[in-house]
């Protein structure tokens, strides 16, 4: 699990940093945990533009994982590691006791062949989903529920850790890696462990072309458009909005830095102890 360079040859294999797959084992899906996913091209079902910068790409089809982890009691064993076009993070194939398979996200270190368990009763081991109150402070955990059943919501994107700080009553203190300490109910389950595709952050894509294949476009500058386009265009050279210092915000005037965007009075405040860190 790593990343590999290129000999400069062109231009953009200079800066080009790709993970080597060197923990994928498995090259093809399982036919009947995947769905077909349809391309929107950032259009809504009017087929009006919602979200920019949308298009193209590779065709993908979207991998169903077990995010509930809620086969009690079943061992499984890891068939495989597979890599995932929709998300950061790799899965891992799953096959139960009973002959069912799920995919579930991978944490650092999983190897194939390992035997995992979800349910109260679990060991304390990477890949194993147990209730928060089960699990030890100190401990790093992923893939953690908000809602007892609804499933894994916190921490699913390569090399995301969270740790318990304490267990109070009916509520465990989690501090999520946003640096936010928030209080989460103790039947919530979470698996433990951090992560995989951990240099996922340090890779280089090298080229405007590899962007295109993941259905990325580019995106014009509001300060390169003309003022009937974007509050930030026009002016006379690189002014900051036509002719006056203006805070960046979108097309539609929404402030695009440091704007709060969450209601005040949201029910969950209640629920976090401590703000991330700016």
């Amino acid at each position: 699990m790593g990343l590999k360079t290129f000999r400069p040859l062109t231009h953009s294999l200079r800066w080009t940093a790709l993970p080597d797959f060197a923990e994928i084992t498995k090259h093809k899906p399982e036919r009947k945990l995947t769905v077909a996913k349809r391309k929107t091209g950032g259009r809504n079902a009017y087929g009006r533009v919602t979200a920019r910068g949308i298009g193209g790409g590779h065709k993908q089809r979207y991998r169903i994982i077990d995010f509930k982890r809620d086969k009690i009691g079943v061992p499984a064993v890891v068939e495989a590691i597979e890599y995932d076009p929709n998300r950061s993070a790799r899965i891992a194939l799953l096959k139960y006791e009973d002959g069912e398979k799920r995919y579930i996200i991978a944490p650092l270190d999983l190897k194939v062949g390992a035997k995992l368990m979800s349910g109260p009763d679990a060991e304390l081991l990477t890949g194993n989903a147990l209730p928060l109150r089960n699990i030890l402070p100190g401990m790093p955990i992923h893939n953690i529920e908000l809602k007892r059943g609804k499933g894994g919501q916190l921490c699913r994107s390569a090399a995301a850790a969270a740790t318990i700080m304490a267990l109070e009553g009916d509520y465990a203190m989690v501090k999520l890696p946003s640096g936010e300490i928030r209080k989460i109910h103790a039947d919530c389950y979470a698996t433990i462990g951090q992560v995989g595709n951990v240099d996922h952050m340090n890779v280089s894509l090298g080229k405007a072309g590899r962007s295109r294949w993941l259905g990325i476009r580019p995106i014009t500058r509001g300060m390169a458009r003309n003022p009937v386009d974007h509050p930030m265009g026009g002016g006379q050279g690189k002014s900051k909005g036509g002719g006056g210092w203006h805070h960046p915000e979108s097309p539609w005037g929404k402030l695009a830095k440091g704007g709060k965007t969450r209601r005040k009075k949201k029910y969950s405040n209640a629920f976090i102890l401590q703000r991330r860190k700016k």
